[in-house]
């Protein structure tokens, strides 16, 4: 499954770059959770709201995979400032998506 899941997880993020909701949203569980620093998700509809509102760009600098499980760490491009370096810990089963874990320093976002 190494192999499977870390290339779900490359068309994932390359739909999501090409602001291809539509393809991204194939390779996501519709009860798929997301976990991150500011927040969670609960469903595939509510974290593909708030995606195709955010458009971020990711910029993928190593990937990892074990098995279901894919470790990515990129620089994630907000929209607004410098990009923010992030890992992100992907779940796949049966070639969906069911969770995301992502984490960064969020202190470039709110700058005091």
């Amino acid at each position: 499954m190494t192999t499977e899941s870390r290339e779900t997880i490359l068309k994932f993020l390359k739909a999501l770059n090409d602001e291809d909701f539509k393809t991204a949203r194939a390779f996501a569980a519709d009860e798929m959770k997301f976990e991150g620093v500011m927040g969670s998700r609960d469903g595939a509809e509510a974290y593909f709201a708030d995606m195709e509102k955010m458009r971020f760009k990711y910029d993928i600098k190593r990937l990892f995979a074990d098995g279901d499980d894919v470790a990515v760490f990129y620089d994630i491009n907000m929209g607004k400032g410098e990009p923010i370096f992030t890992a992100g810990w992907y779940h796949v089963t049966a070639g969906k998506i069911n969770t995301i874990r992502v984490v960064f320093d969020p202190r470039p976002l709110n700058p005091s």
